[in-house]
């Protein structure tokens, strides 16, 4: 079987390069099948994760205007197709030229959506006008009549297929990658965050919430492994946080900073399936995070393997925050609970259902 990723970015460090890299090679080292990945404006990059030699790249230069940009992605991508000439093509984007897709194709092959994020997902903070309320609404609309032109939409859990209420949904989870029998001791006075600095990860956020934490717990460190080093490094700098936070730029040996941590924090805005949370838990980390639309609730089970705080309840993060740091007893019962979560998606256990997937469509 010949498949074709359409993506906007596959060579950096990023959640869905990480959930491609991890099914791009399963793919081919298991099944047999042929993996194309297009992605754009990444010729001369090179992939941050080991992506199997066969694994087969491509990539289109998109610029100028809007009506540009979409007349060349029409261009490039059909061209792309009439070339390689896919057996099924699966869309991996959040943009919404994903949603203007299946209007601009030529192909008899089935186009499948990924859901890696939440409807409602946002590159900055909203207006609160009618004219940018109006704007936002038919944005929305325009998205729930598109998706129901793919062939079939692949959503991450339940609740995502619930927020795009589509007929040709199906669910299917990302697979948690670390295979360790190895748990984090949960002593070390370390919590660890991974996100890009953008507005939907809201590490902003998670810098005013730390800012309140350490009057009263100066003994422990954040560390944070993001994109934009300098720039969150200056953040730091002007809310005087330098002596207990640490900024990283991406690694690949993830798992072991995880291994050295006792919690993991996160304070996105919007997510989707999120990967660091699984691959906290398979390190054994209670996790925290915001109840955002939509991914975080399907993990975390408030008090059983971490803590869920209601949206924009930064109080309330800070109180459990807190009482994370000083229960030690909490924390190694919460990981362990952690552990088992991360245990449900294995990525055998996922991949078979993708194979079921696929060779039926």
């Amino acid at each position: 079987m010949r498949l074709l990723y359409i993506v906007p970015k596959i060579k950096n460090a990023g959640g869905v390069a990480r959930v491609l890299l991890i099914k791009a090679n399963y793919f081919v080292e298991n099944f047999g099948y042929e993996v194309h990945v297009l992605s754009q404006n990444e010729k001369k990059d090179l992939p941050f994760y080991d992506f199997n030699s066969e694994v087969i790249f491509h990539d289109m230069t998109l610029k100028g205007n809007v009506f540009q940009f979409l007349k060349s992605y029409q261009k490039q991508v059909n061209k792309a197709i009439q070339e390689i000439k896919p057996d099924i093509i699966l869309i991996a984007d959040n943009g919404l030229k994903a949603f203007v897709f299946p209007f601009i194709v030529k192909t008899k092959s089935p186009i499948v959506f990924e859901i890696h994020g939440s409807k409602f997902i946002e590159e900055k903070a909203q207006k609160t006008d009618f004219i940018s309320k109006s704007i936002q609404k038919i944005k929305y609309r325009f998205k729930d009549f598109s998706v129901r032109k793919f062939t079939k939409i692949v959503a991450l859990s339940e609740e995502s297929r619930n927020e795009w209420k589509a007929k040709n949904a199906i669910v299917i989870p990302n697979p948690s990658w670390i295979k360790t029998e190895k748990t984090a001791d949960l002593k070390n006075k370390k919590v660890i965050a991974i996100a890009r600095n953008s507005y939907e990860k809201g590490l902003f956020r998670l810098l005013i919430i730390w800012k309140k934490i350490t009057k009263k717990h100066s003994d422990w460190t954040l560390d944070i492994y993001t994109d934009e080093v300098d720039a969150l490094q200056i953040i730091t700098t002007d809310l005087k946080l330098d002596s207990n936070i640490n900024i990283f730029g991406f690694v690949k040996n993830i798992e072991e900073k995880y291994s050295e941590s006792s919690i993991y924090a996160m304070t996105s805005r919007s997510e989707g399936f999120p990967m660091v949370l699984l691959e906290a838990m398979a390190s054994g980390l209670p996790c925290i995070a915001f109840d955002c639309p939509i991914g975080p609730k399907t993990i975390i089970k408030n008090g059983e393997n971490g803590f869920l705080i209601p949206e924009n309840d930064s109080e309330m993060y800070v109180e459990k925050f807190a009482f994370l740091m000083e229960n030690e007893e909490l924390r190694f019962k919460l990981g362990t609970n952690a552990k088992a979560t991360s245990e449900k998606y294995s990525v055998d256990k996922i991949m078979e259902q993708w194979r079921q997937f696929l060779e039926k469509l």
